[in-house]
């Protein structure tokens, strides 16, 4: 057996490819070029790493990686070997692109709405505490817990929601979803037939409409005033209502407690179902979050929707259902027949993270940090911009409406401000039959303060290009 002569190259720490992957892509190519031939035995991972001046364990890495890959074979006691390449292995190995030709990330424009500063995110934490469940349990990486989610965030979620929410369920009473839409779209699933209807808030969030209706179900707009959405008609025929209590979207605002009740009451009396999704109530910066509208109700018609995308990250799409017991059996069903989207991959972890404490200790960091941010641009909006409006203060959430007086329009004003790169969206576009809404949804959060600061010189001189605001013709 021919033994592989010592390295013909080097490790380049300068650049930003891992160590172990530099080594698997050198003998990757060597090897389906035919320099390595096959049957050939690699050097042993502790010469090899004394030679490359680097870790036995990178060395070992890199093999188990080509392992996988099919290149070489190990055999205990024996090393690694090459393996026989076959036609699709021996095709000339392309570079990679350039660095300019890879995809970039997704870039936030200022005033973005709804979107967390994931610059804040607690990466070395989070890193820990992946890297432990790796070493001590790395089969709960893989475990979803079946169809319900994994066990352990499930009881993390349940004293969660008790502690921040006040709502009272067992782990059982807990389903986790890909994000909040998937959420939504289990309750309609379940909940409301084809050619039934649901009732939504009027303005409220766009993509639930079309997601309502990709259902098959009509959408019934229930419009919006200042103790919040108003109850429907009992002869409505609802099968559900869906609702913001805690921050009314976009609006901004919390439900008065009669408007609560009412609401109860209402779906007591005509069997339907109350669907609370609390997209981002943890960001209330006056005292403690309201209670939830699930809480206030003890699950009895209630069903909650919660979500990590705001207050942990976005990238990782968990969301989850807090359902009243006797829709365990009709959700649990219907994931069986529809199946589970959610990834159980970060689910242990996310578990671990709760229940050792760094996940509230993120969540009082970034509501300090979103509270100054929101309450700066706040100040600067009824300082200097009251000429084009104002912004009322309700104390809570990710984003603020700036009111337009009369005769300013927020569409116009939204498309310069994009060709002037920001990405703020007109009050309007959130309407459904409602028509005079007129203002600018501006998020902030994602945003340090001197980013604010040069968003609204730029926001300014967009207000100051319409030079005198048009007059409605009548």
């Amino acid at each position: 057996m021919q033994q592989v002569p010592g390295p013909t190259f080097s490790i380049d720490r300068s650049l930003s490819v891992p160590v172990f992957e530099q080594i698997c892509t050198a003998l990757r190519t060597r090897i389906a070029a035919g320099e390595i031939p096959e049957a050939s035995q690699l050097p042993a991972t502790r010469s090899f790493a004394v030679e490359l001046g680097v870790s036995r364990s990178t060395v070992v890495a890199a093999y188990e990686q080509l392992e996988a890959e099919g290149y070489i074979a190990g055999k205990r006691g024996s090393g690694f070997t090459v393996c026989a390449m076959g036609q699709v292995e021996l095709q000339p190995v392309h570079p990679a692109p350039p660095e300019s030709a890879k995809e970039t990330p997704r870039a936030l424009l200022p005033f973005n709405s709804g979107e967390p500063d994931m610059r804040l995110f607690p990466h070395r934490q989070w890193a820990r505490c992946v890297s432990r469940i790796c070493r001590v349990a790395p089969e709960t990486m893989l475990d979803g817990g079946a169809v319900r989610g994994n066990a352990a965030l499930r009881r993390a979620i349940a004293a969660y929601v008790a502690e921040w929410r006040g709502i009272e369920a067992g782990a059982e009473q807990i389903i986790i979803t890909a994000g909040a839409t998937d959420a939504l779209e289990l309750c309609l699933r379940t909940l409301a037939p084809r050619g039934s209807a649901i009732g939504i808030e009027d303005p409220g969030y766009p993509p639930l409409n079309r997601i309502v209706q990709s259902q098959g179900v009509r959408s019934h707009y229930l419009r919006v005033d200042a103790l919040g959405a108003c109850v429907p008609e009992e002869d409505a025929g609802l099968k559900a209502v869906v609702l913001t209590p805690s921050h009314q979207h976009p609006l901004g605002g919390a439900m008065a407690p009669g408007r609560r009740l009412e609401f109860l009451n209402w779906a007591k009396r005509t069997g339907a179902w109350i669907i609370e999704d609390d997209y981002d109530s943890e960001f209330r910066y006056a005292g403690r979050p309201i209670p939830a509208m699930a809480g206030f109700d003890g699950l009895n018609r209630t069903i909650y929707l919660g979500s990590f995308s705001k207050t942990f990250s976005n990238a990782l799409r968990i969301g989850y259902v807090v359902a009243p017991e006797t829709l365990i059996a009709p959700l649990h069903d219907s994931l069986l027949r529809f199946g589970t989207r959610a990834s159980g991959m970060p689910q242990q972890a996310l578990a671990e993270f709760i229940d050792s404490g760094e996940f509230y200790r993120h969540l009082r960091r970034v509501r300090r940090i979103y509270g100054e941010r929101r309450k700066h641009l706040l100040a600067r909006l009824q300082q200097e911009f009251s000429a084009y409006g104002s912004a009322p203060d309700h104390g809570a959430g990710m984003q603020l409406v700036f009111h337009l007086n009369d005769g300013w329009q927020d569409q116009k004003i939204c498309k310069r401000a994009r060709g002037a790169g920001l990405g703020l969206r007109p009050l309007s576009e959130f309407a459904a039959e409602v028509t005079e809404l007129n203002g600018l949804v501006l998020g902030c959060c994602h945003m340090e303060i001197r980013e604010i600061d040069a968003a609204l010189t730029r926001l300014a001189q967009v207000l100051d290009g319409e030079s005198e605001p048009k007059q409605d013709q009548t």
